[in-house]
């Protein structure tokens, strides 16, 4: 992994983290991420301009479909998130969702895109399994299953979706040369248009979302796409296998907020949790 790769991977852990926090405060439903959709095509219109303007191509079949195919799975990724949010938290679903995204999208880069398996990648694999387990705290009492359970099962729900968004974005920069603005805002443009049914019969609730919520609004439309950019250039450079698992060390920056900024109990063992997933990480980056 060159320097450059890992600084665009740490920028966007760091801002990816960032508008997590954000979203956990907010605890938003579908017109609060129509309105991040909407927010943030406006925010970065004048950055599609400018590639317009230097001759860059942004029309294509292969944009048309993959962006598309991404709008549905960001849509399942958003919604799975925002339940997760509303129902655990933000120290569980948040590492949960990171660290279960990169197994399934590296089993995906190794069976379909075929990038080699190493000892380095195999085990950190097994450290992010293994911190994955430990952060769920998963014990022979029923009455405490039932506690996580929620974030249990939405935080690995919405990094199956990681993983799946990623693969297909990851199709598009790689083999058909789509640009990564251009890919992320098209993404956005077809979420929104997918949404306009459900959010036409909640006008009291975009209401509601705009006067309680709107900087939070623009907060994340302007870092969420920013930290899937440069997550997207760094695929460009480097493969999936590497990428994907690299981009979590953003866990540890959600658990810490979870547990300073937020005030969640438990600190301290999601934070040893963290720490195996981080040096999972590592291991799979030096793949």
């Amino acid at each position: 992994m060159t320097l450059y790769v890992l600084t665009l991977i740490l920028s966007a852990a760091i801002l990816h983290a960032w508008w997590n926090l954000l979203a956990k405060r907010a605890a938003g439903k579908t017109a609060f991420i129509w309105l991040i959709y909407v927010a943030g095509n406006i925010v970065y219109l004048p950055a599609v301009v400018y590639e317009l303007k230097t001759g860059e191509k942004i029309y294509s079949a292969p944009l048309l479909w993959f962006s598309l195919t991404s709008a549905i799975l960001h849509l399942a990724y958003y919604s799975i998130l925002q339940k997760g949010y509303r129902s655990a938290d933000l120290s569980v679903v948040y590492p949960l969702a990171r660290g279960a995204g990169p197994l399934f999208s590296s089993a995906a880069a190794i069976l379909f895109l075929h990038e080699r398996l190493k000892l380095t990648s195999t085990l950190g694999l097994f450290l992010i399994i293994a911190g994955v387990l430990i952060i769920t705290g998963l014990s022979f009492r029923k009455e405490n299953n039932k506690k996580i359970m929620p974030g249990i099962f939405y935080g690995v729900s919405t990094g199956l979706f990681i993983a799946l968004y990623t693969f297909n974005d990851t199709l598009a920069v790689k083999n058909y040369a789509v640009s990564p603005l251009t890919l992320t805002l098209a993404t956005n443009f077809f979420g929104a248009i997918l949404l306009i049914p459900l959010i036409a019969r909640e006008k009291s609730e975009l209401k509601r979302e705009i006067r309680e919520h709107k900087w939070i609004i623009v907060g994340i439309a302007v870092l969420s796409p920013a930290a899937y950019i440069l997550v997207l250039v760094a695929l460009k450079h480097a493969p999936l296998t590497v990428v994907a698992p690299a981009r979590e060390i953003s866990i540890l920056l959600g658990v810490f907020m979870g547990s300073r900024v937020l005030k969640e109990e438990d600190g301290k063992r999601r934070l040893v949790a963290s720490l195996l997933i981080l040096g999972g990480i590592i291991s799979l980056s030096l793949s």
